[in-house]
């Protein structure tokens, strides 16, 4: 578990323009630096693997969800890796006056979940990375319910994205933003002791042989386990501590909250 990339210690205190070269938006650029002035100040970054994220071209990047806080790691990790994060986001944040003012600018695609119109945002996110952009995916698609916030069954909307543009799976594993806010808690953020944020990219989901067979469920399904297998190793190596044998599936959980 601790075979694990080489921390590059100073990469989160470079200039933005000297890691960052991919075009994007002026918004997303100013909203990345102002990020960087916010967080660094008031955290420590443990930031690996940053080698493996590629440079160029459609990609998407998958996540352990922790934390109300998390996107804003992910998003000055893969930022500051060189590439602009496209999120796949709910669709009630951009609503907000202000965040979805920012969030419209920066080139980040909403999501109405559980609503026949979640495929337009599968249809959004392909079309960005066929443009050549990175899009980040949630793949369990809200913040982990397993206890012990291990990433629990993931949905297949990443599968689909991936076999339908042939675009490389990335798998980033986070830890350390639960410190700041808890799991699925909205409080106020807990900073001091300072907080340290560790990010890690691995080699690229292992997906060739799926990609030759028709998009089935069964075909969804295995390449989610892939991709939510890839997660939680750099979750477990962050950790130091083995991941649970079983995933933790969130359906027989939500069927007892409505009793």
């Amino acid at each position: 578990m601790n075979d694990r990339p080489a921390r590059v210690p100073d990469a989160a205190w470079r200039p933005l323009s000297r890691v960052n070269s991919e075009p994007g938006e002026r918004a997303i650029v100013a909203t990345v630096t102002f990020l960087n002035a916010v967080l660094r100040p008031v955290t420590t970054r443990d930031w690996r693997g940053q080698e493996l994220l590629p440079q160029r071209g459609g990609i998407v990047v998958v996540a352990n969800h922790i934390s109300n806080v998390d996107w804003l790691a992910i998003g000055q990790y893969v930022g500051y890796s060189g590439r602009w994060p496209r999120f796949l986001a709910k669709a009630s944040i951009f609503g907000v006056p202000v965040a979805g003012t920012v969030l419209r600018a920066c080139g980040q695609i909403p999501v109405q979940r559980r609503s026949v119109a979640a495929k337009d945002a599968l249809g959004a996110a392909v079309a960005a990375i066929e443009q050549g952009r990175a899009v980040v995916v949630y793949p369990e698609g809200t913040i982990t319910l397993d206890p012990d916030l291990w990433p629990m069954r993931g949905h297949t909307g990443a599968a689909r994205i991936a076999l339908q543009t042939g675009a490389p799976v990335i798998p980033v594993g986070q830890w350390g933003a639960q410190d700041i806010m808890y799991g699925k808690q909205i409080t106020l953020p807990r900073l001091l002791p300072r907080k340290t944020l560790r990010l890690v990219t691995g080699p690229p989901v292992p997906l060739d042989d799926l990609r030759r067979l028709p998009m089935t469920a069964a075909v969804l399904t295995e390449a989610t386990e892939r991709i939510m297998a890839a997660i939680t190793a750099l979750v477990a190596g962050l950790r130091g501590v083995e991941p649970p044998v079983e995933r933790f599936d969130p359906r027989p959980a939500r069927r007892e909250a409505d009793r």
